[in-house]
């Protein structure tokens, strides 16, 4: 008997096959964040900082899950447009209210709630 053909695949088989099938392929550009945007990072970050309080950052990131780099760098405001599902994790984690964050963002104060 003979033995069976097998075809070994590397990294340049796989790569190529790639470029074969979507030769249209393109990088998309983000366009760079306005200074408002940059902003507005800043001040979602520092409230979210404030709801974390003396918890652990790491314990809170890892309960919204994501890394403590992640949660450091929206923190600092060096990421300053996160996605919307990791600011719900987070404001779920911080029993944060989402309208609060969103007000952050817009600059606009947190609307109290009625007594």
């Amino acid at each position: 008997m003979g033995t069976p053909h097998t075809r070994r695949y590397n990294n340049t088989n796989i790569a190529l096959a790639v470029l074969k099938y979507q030769p249209y392929a393109v990088a998309v550009v983000r366009n760079p964040l306005t200074p408002e945007q940059i902003e507005a990072g800043r001040r979602l970050g520092m409230l979210l900082r404030e709801a974390r309080a003396d918890r652990d950052l790491g314990d809170v990131a890892h309960a919204a899950g994501m890394s403590p780099e992640t949660l450091r760098k929206i923190e600092t405001g060096r990421l300053p447009t996160p996605a919307f599902g990791t600011i719900a994790c987070l404001s779920d984690v911080l029993d944060l209210p989402i309208q609060d964050l969103a007000a952050a963002w817009r600059n606009n104060p947190p609307l109290e709630a009625a007594s």
